[in-house]
């Protein structure tokens, strides 16, 4: 097959996107050619391009056609805004000119899915659409968008969008539930996981790293990761503030659109704790560095947002917080495999009582890092984008 993948990024963009896009382009490009038409790298880019209308690189099976988009820092809106504009009002004429068997769209800018079922149709060509953030349910949910007419014609557009789609890839079964309560025919819609590699051990839980970033705390509730707008923040820190009496720290490591609301909420706890984030080589020593990590959602974002960050931590054999409603799919695994413990996202109470309860039965805490470490297996990288290769065949 010929795939064209429209995504605004691709590496050097260093955006989660980014990355997947990557590692799926590179499963695809084993038995198919893939054209990933992108911009010029603008989300924290591993290195910056000179201004160019068009370029064009070959990698053996893929080709990447990069249009001249601005390139403005991610973290101003409308500037990030304008990076989208100028990508859509390059990319599409050219998406029009590339020979493809089948359109593969992901979700940046978030109207992507609607703009590949667009060009999906004037090529008369099938359509997959790869839902990482639901949108405009993300933008809404987050605050970055109120309810109003131009909603009404973005939510109306998407759901054009997944009927014209021939497959929907999605990242959780509440993802999955969300899409098909959209109307869209449940057998069109394919859950699959980012998935992680599993290490064949774990690291030692004193290396230097892992010190540095339980920075003193006997025990260590850590976020490792974005803090951006899915997140219950609030409710965190004002657990953590209850929890200082019990010699217990929560450290963030990240940055994230919430990161200044989240710091002035802790102003003064000096159990809230920010750390900058890691190079990728210490990663598995960050993770190593948590007692008890915790996965986030705010309610009424479960299956809007699934964070993939969770199967890092079940590779890393440590058990999980999950501070999210009970619906969303962190909060399923975590109940089904018994690797951690749940908590209401809108009641501190409730995550305060979760962690004293563990830290007074740590046998308890101990079995839960091994039953992460045990189900992990299931959620292996390569397993995953072989199910995403076998969707994108399954629609020509």
């Amino acid at each position: 097959m010929n795939i064209l993948l429209l995504n605004e990024y691709f590496p050097p963009d260093t955006s989660a996107t980014a990355k997947m896009a990557a590692l799926v382009v590179g499963e695809l490009s084993k038995r198919h050619r893939v054209t990933v038409l992108c911009g010029r790298p603008s989300y924290d880019p591993s290195e910056r391009h000179p201004f160019y209308f068009f370029r064009r690189e070959e990698q053996g099976n893929v080709t990447i056609l990069r249009v001249g988009s601005t390139t403005y820092p991610r973290f101003r809106m409308r500037q990030r805004v304008l990076n989208y504009l100028s990508y859509l009002a390059l990319a599409i004429p050219r998406a029009l000119l590339v020979r493809t068997d089948v359109v593969l769209s992901m979700t940046d800018p978030p109207i992507m899915g609607i703009v590949a079922a667009f060009v999906a149709l004037l090529k008369r060509r099938p359509f997959v659409y790869n839902i990482r953030d639901m949108y405009p349910d993300m933008a809404l949910g987050g605050g970055i968008v109120r309810p109003s007419a131009f909603a009404n014609l973005w939510e109306k557009l998407h759901r054009w969008a997944l009927r014209r789609a021939a497959k929907v890839i999605v990242l959780g079964d509440d993802m999955k539930e969300r899409i098909v309560a959209k109307g869209v025919e449940p057998s069109r819609v394919v859950v699959v996981r980012d998935g992680v590699p599993i290490p064949e051990s774990l690291p030692p839980t004193d290396h230097p790293v892992s010190r540095e970033v339980r920075c003193g705390f006997p025990f260590v509730l850590l976020h490792a990761g974005n803090l951006g707008f899915y997140g219950a923040w609030g409710t965190l820190v004002a657990a953590a503030r209850e929890l200082e009496r019990d010699g217990i720290g929560l450290v963030f490591v990240g940055e994230g659109a919430r990161r200044a609301e989240i710091e002035a909420a802790a102003q003064g706890s000096p159990a809230v704790l920010f750390v900058p984030f890691r190079p990728p080589e210490h990663i598995p020593h960050v993770l190593a560095a948590g007692d008890l990590h915790i996965v986030t959602i705010r309610r009424g974002l479960e299956g809007v947002v699934v964070p993939s960050k969770l199967y890092g931590i079940l590779a890393a054999g440590r058990p999980v917080l999950a501070v999210a409603p009970e619906e969303s799919d962190v909060a399923r695994i975590v109940r089904r495999a018994g690797c951690g413990v749940v908590a209401n996202p809108d009641d501190p109470a409730s995550v305060v009582a979760a962690v004293r309860g563990l830290i007074a039965d740590r046998q308890k805490l101990a079995e839960m890092g091994t039953r992460a470490r045990a189900i992990a297996a299931e959620y292996e990288r390569q397993k995953h984008l072989e199910l995403f290769a076998q969707a994108m065949e399954s629609v020509t």
